[in-house]
């Protein structure tokens, strides 16, 4: 059975791909994680309207800095949508428009089965099937609907580790990945479906150890988010990546929770949906009772104080990040990130 790397020539194993994060996963970071060898995703996530603007970006910096082994078909580098939220007219009319698409599509939190089912549709038509489809997947349940209606070249699997949004009942990795597996494979020999999807595991994984647990797991390569939160190439407020870098014991200090959805107004998400983040005074808040419209009122203060809302102590504002959050030490280029979860640059942990 052919790598993974295969369908991406430009990378090197264990594939190594960025999280398409709202609003931080931008053009810089996406080819800083290309040309690591690895797979940068845009965050197009709910709003397309900057989705060319990002892929013209991304253009104009691989005429820059071209990425060694890239294909002439395709642009090295994904694409990730929120697909209860976007607009799939919009998307499929943005790719259409492109000599050469984004390698891959990832497909994230639908609303319903249909809704996968054209997404996945509407992306192979306009980019001639030239755009691998990676869907998103947190439990079995999840990779059987999205391999009979949208039959994915890869599943993400999100483990209850992650960090930002995923859903509330979900398992760990190291039981999901093998059964989640083992249960698609199975599934698609039943069904006499030739293809072969790959998969790549996400939740909780912030170093080369990570990394190579889950390969012992079964999963062709890993995606991550924290880590890439202290990227030097990452669109963040200085003050959510130093709330980042402070925050320790992920598995205490973070929770999943729709309290910053509702305060920061991006509602909408699937009923079965939160977002994982720093546990701080606005989620206090709102589990001891503090009347909603109060807790608001101190939260739309926090973002007009700039970095002090994440002030260690008086802290308000979201800071989505993941259980592995504890092991995110440093800001570093993307770049060497990538190379360190491969093990190509050794890390002094003590």
């Amino acid at each position: 059975m052919a790598s993974i790397t295969a369908s991406y020539p430009w990378t090197t194993t264990p594939l190594i791909a960025g999280a398409p994060m709202r609003l931080i996963s931008g053009p810089s970071l996406a080819h800083a994680i290309s040309a690591a060898g690895g797979i940068g995703f845009l965050a197009a996530g709910t709003d397309v309207s900057t989705l060319s603007e990002n892929l013209s970006a991304f253009k104009s910096l691989l005429s820059a800095s071209p990425i060694p082994g890239t294909s002439s078909d395709v642009l090295p580098v994904g694409v990730g949508f929120i697909l209860w939220g976007a607009d799939l007219k919009l998307s499929v009319q943005a790719l259409s428009e492109l000599q050469e698409p984004p390698a891959a599509v990832w497909l994230f939190a639908p609303s319903s089965s249909e809704e996968l089912a054209s997404w996945a549709s509407g992306i192979r038509s306009a980019t001639k099937n030239k755009s691998k489809i990676w869907v998103q997947v947190s439990c079995v349940a999840d990779a059987i609907e999205a391999a009979t209606v949208a039959e994915p070249d890869v599943f993400v699997i999100q483990g209850a580790d992650a960090g930002g949004h995923g859903r509330y009942s979900s398992a760990g990795l190291i039981s999901l990945v093998p059964e989640l597996i083992d249960t698609v494979l199975s599934y698609n020999a039943n069904r006499g479906n030739a293809s072969s999807p790959k998969f790549i595991a996400a939740g909780g994984i912030a170093d080369e150890r990570g990394v190579n647990a889950i390969l012992a797991l079964g999963a062709d390569g890993a995606a991550l988010g924290t880590r890439f939160l202290a990227a030097e190439e990452a669109v963040i407020r200085k003050g959510y990546q130093d709330a980042v870098l402070k925050a320790i014991d992920g598995g205490n200090s973070t929770i999943r929770t729709d309290v910053y959805d509702k305060l920061r107004g991006t509602t909408g998400w699937p009923k079965d949906y939160g977002g994982r983040g720093v546990i701080n005074l606005s989620y206090a808040d709102a589990v001891s009772g503090v009347p909603f419209e109060e807790n608001e009122k101190l939260y739309k203060l926090a973002e007009e104080s700039g970095d002090q809302g994440w002030e260690a102590g008086s802290a308000r504002m979201t800071t989505y990040a993941g259980t592995a959050v504890g092991l995110v030490k440093k800001v570093a280029k993307a770049g060497d990130i990538v190379k360190e979860l491969r093990g190509e640059i050794t890390v002094k942990r003590i």
